[in-house]
């Protein structure tokens, strides 16, 4: 069942706040393989212009994935979370995310599209500091195979 094209350009509300912390930062990096100082010794972050350590540019798609849940969820949406997988992933960054920082993200439904029997969701996530400065935007695509025999 084609997804609801009426939900395009829906906005769901912020998410409470996630506090970036250095740990979380350096768990990522590690387990991306990522061996930038920046991501674990303020000392070097702080050679470079920053406040603190800063997180890989991956690190973000934690937090607005959980985000996109919102959408994912939504049970008037019709989306069978089952059938689904991830297709494409972007980030535009503002500034790098910073340990401290405590986000918050708004997701919108960007576009819905049907391709061979499959829905194909984009969904935007834009992710915003305490004071309300715009850190990243995210946007991820999602795709919802067809139902065998469909």
């Amino acid at each position: 069942m084609a997804l609801d094209q009426s939900f395009v350009g829906r906005t769901y509300p912020p998410t409470e706040p996630y506090e970036v912390g250095r740990e979380k930062i350096r768990e990522f990096a590690e387990a991306v393989g990522d061996t930038s100082p920046v991501y674990t010794d303020p000392e070097a972050a702080k050679a470079l212009g920053h406040p603190d350590v800063v997180a890989p540019p991956t690190f973000v798609f934690s937090i607005t994935f959980k985000a996109a849940g919102q959408v994912i969820a939504d049970p008037q949406l019709g989306l069978d979370y089952s059938r689904v997988v991830h297709g494409d992933q972007k980030f535009a960054y503002a500034r790098p995310v910073r340990a401290g920082d405590r986000l918050t993200v708004t997701s919108t439904i960007e576009a819905i599209k049907s391709l061979a029997g499959n829905d194909i969701l984009d969904i935007r996530g834009e992710v915003h500091d305490e004071t309300g400065e715009r850190v990243v935007t995210a946007w991820t695509k999602l795709v919802a195979r067809a139902a065998e025999g469909a």
